[in-house]
């Protein structure tokens, strides 16, 4: 099962990501989160020491295996068929709970060149691990962008998650739109830091317009708040927003059975 949490840029989606990742693996399935962020931030959000990471190497910043991948004889042609099943035993990382980590990153703008070998990279990556038997958790970029690159394409789930401020909700919808459009089987709203009845009110108002599903509604939660604030990783605490994510997860399962 392959799932992508996306949304607005602060939403909460990698706090998301990261929690229902750790919570298939402390049911011992096999559980890869990819960090798909331009702005990675996942292996903080697992608690992985500074020395740990200090040696991830984002995927589309590691030049050498960009290269051994696509690069051909000709100038300005690239590979678009190649083995991955190796990066994922070489480039991943293990977290704290039980969960490997891949760092997807972003190519720097100027003079890096083409982007096209590094996304390349990314996109065959991805699709590989949708064929596993395992877990995949995608916590994509905010925005939009993603779908256009088509780096969430063929996911069996696409969680668009949202809180109550007028952008969010904004970016919430189109981004429900144009998953449809692209064919993802199952699109579901996830609302976070839900604070009262109001904001819930404008949330669940949302998902009827748009007429998708409202997979769970998470709750503002001051201790995940102040683990923040204090660099304590949030994903493996009891509180009232973890809770609500493990009624996501059954939520999910019993929406693909």
């Amino acid at each position: 099962m392959k799932i992508a949490v996306t949304g607005k840029g602060g939403v909460g989606k990698t706090f998301i990501s990261g929690t229902l990742a750790c919570q298939y693996a402390s049911e011992g399935t096999r559980t890869i989160a990819i960090d798909a962020d331009t702005s990675p931030n996942l292996a903080l959000t697992f608690g992985l020491t500074q020395e740990k990471l200090e040696k991830i190497t984002p995927i589309a910043e590691n030049i050498p295996l960009i290269e051994e991948k696509t690069k051909t004889d000709f100038p300005g042609v690239f590979k678009l068929v190649f083995p991955v099943d190796d990066i994922i035993q070489s480039q991943s990382v293990m977290t704290p709970c039980g969960v490997s980590l891949l760092v997807m990153g972003t190519v720097q703008a100027m003079g890096s060149g083409c982007a096209c070998p590094a996304y390349s990279v990314v996109r065959t990556l991805i699709s590989h691990l949708m064929t596993s038997d395992e877990v995949v958790i995608l916590d994509m970029e905010a925005g939009i962008e993603h779908l256009g690159r088509g780096t969430a394409e063929h996911v069996d789930v696409m969680l668009v998650v949202t809180d109550a401020h007028q952008a969010s909700l904004v970016t919430a919808e189109r981004i429900v739109r144009l998953a449809r459009d692209g064919g993802i089987p199952l699109i579901a709203l996830v609302g976070n830091r839900v604070l009262d009845s109001e904001t819930k009110e404008q949330i669940v108002r949302m998902a009827s317009s748009a007429q998708v599903p409202v997979a769970a509604l998470i709750p503002y939660d001051g201790e995940i708040l102040n683990a923040g604030i204090r660099g304590i990783s949030p994903v493996t605490l009891t509180t009232p927003a973890t809770r609500a994510i493990s009624v996501l997860r059954h939520w999910i399962e019993g929406a693909l059975s």
